[in-house]
């Protein structure tokens, strides 16, 4: 690790910058593959809708309005 700190600390600042972004960008990129299921679904939206209201019926009712209305 030190060696890296070394040549962190010889860069410039805009360096420095780009290297961060690319390190953001490889942790991301890798990071995403080590949590997930093997046939890729991940849970990423679990608790997104808590606050929602309405109920699956009213939903329905709702779908079939928005559906009549497109045909018009």
């Amino acid at each position: 690790m030190q060696d890296v700190e070394k040549i962190l600390s010889q860069l410039p600042p805009e360096a420095r910058r780009e290297l961060m972004d690319y390190a953001e960008f490889l942790l991301h990129k890798y990071g995403k593959k080590r949590g997930k299921r093997p046939n890729g679904f991940t849970f990423s939206w679990e608790d997104k809708l808590k606050d929602v209201t309405i109920t699956s019926v009213e939903l329905q009712h709702k779908a079939s309005e928005w559906r009549a209305n497109v045909s018009d």
